[in-house]
């Protein structure tokens, strides 16, 4: 099997999980955050500097990728990991998302979605055996299957035949999937906020066997308190042997809770795309750099943080450097952002080694401002 997953230690304090997930392109640790590289490439970072900061995976996009260059382009320089340059693992997911996210115009049948390209206009059609050949030819270590991403809210009735759809499509995705020895394809759990959905999603596809499972269908409009109430009920359906991915999710608190809950991988562009407004992740909270306050400040974006941007650079700087549209700036924020969520996953996997990732919550909580009202949130 090409992904396998080891459970090296459960929290003892609150069942979150210790493991790594095993790939053809080597292991990485769990719980993990995934920079993702929509475009083969993560925002105005190289492969050398997120191997520096700790990033052992990273999700590539298969619906832009299939656009920009074409996956043909791709398998001919040898797949993804030799036309970027990168040695580590990585995910695709299935394009699912963006199709149902970026065409306003768009059809949904039993085949497949009818929709249009969003930079050329032209007509597209995207069905599971697509999206199982895309990404059979980037390449990835993990693929996902091709599911139907619903909004937030969706009735239930609609939730509910989305659900068998997804499903069908999953049987259909294994069925099309031409590289199981040297690729893993996730099933996708969806259903809302729905309870019984969520089952009858999580016992259709357990059922196919997947080697991984993602909880999809979060981190897309809904209440903080509303994604932590379907993942106590959804991640405990899913099997323990196997790794589990929340897709989309990368505020700080979310992948705390997340991890709390049993989830194993997170991924989201929040990091990079906040990034680029000047806005920085620190121990204490949300920093604005490119706010006149810090035109004078010379010290560090975060005083308790060790990158390679806090280390060398002031705020005042990167400030100066935002306001001018620099793309240096934005190197700087970005890479300070990764490493900083990067550096949060390794605490939490500390954390559960030492059976006390409930404290570090309060704790982290408190410092980064989470607990007081009306506290701003990414």
């Amino acid at each position: 099997m090409a992904i396998t997953y080891e459970l090296i230690k459960t929290c003892k304090q609150t069942g979150a999980r210790l493991g790594k997930v095993h790939t053809p392109h080597g292991s990485f640790e769990t719980p993990m955050f995934m920079p993702v590289g929509t475009l083969a490439t993560v925002k105005t970072m190289s492969p050398e500097e997120l191997e520096r900061m700790g990033a052992q995976i990273i999700l590539s996009n298969t619906y832009h990728l299939w656009l920009r260059p074409g996956e043909d382009i791709v398998e001919e320089a040898g797949g993804l990991h030799s036309f970027m340059n990168w040695n580590g693992s990585i995910l695709t997911d299935s394009g699912g998302f963006q199709v149902f996210s970026l065409s306003d115009l768009r059809q949904i049948e039993e085949e497949g979605v009818h929709f249009r390209n969003h930079i050329s206009g032209e007509k597209l059609f995207l069905s599971p055996e697509k999206a199982m050949k895309i990404q059979n030819s980037l390449g990835a270590d993990i693929m996902m299957a091709f599911d139907e991403c619903p909004p937030y809210p969706a009735e239930h009735e609609y939730m509910k035949k989305s659900v068998e759809r997804t499903s069908r499509w999953a049987e259909r995705c294994l069925e099309g999937h031409q590289r199981p020895n040297d690729q893993g394809l996730f099933g996708i759990i969806q259903g809302g906020e729905y309870e019984d959905l969520r089952r009858q999603s999580a016992q259709d596809l357990t059922s196919l066997d997947f080697p991984g499972y993602a909880v999809g269908g979060l981190s897309v409009g809904e209440p903080k308190d509303v994604m932590n109430r379907v993942l106590d009920f959804t991640t405990p359906l899913l099997p323990k042997e196997k790794p589990r991915y929340l897709m989309g999710v990368g505020s700080p608190d979310s992948l705390i809770d997340g991890s709390i809950r049993g989830i194993d991988m997170f991924d989201c562009v929040l990091p990079t795309r906040i990034a680029r407004n000047g806005t920085c992740m620190t121990s204490n909270g949300r920093l604005v750099v490119r706010n006149a306050k810090f035109a004078r400040d010379f010290r560090p974006i975060d005083e308790n943080c060790d990158c390679h941007t806090c280390r060398n650079y002031s705020r005042a700087y990167i400030r100066h450097l935002v306001k001018a549209n620099e793309t240096f700036g934005f190197r700087l924020t970005t890479y300070h952002n990764l490493y900083f969520l990067l550096k949060l996953m390794r605490q939490v996997r500390e954390a559960i080694r030492e059976d006390r990732l409930g404290d570090f919550r309060e704790e982290f909580f408190e410092q980064y401002g989470f607990n007081k009202p009306n506290a701003k949130n990414f």
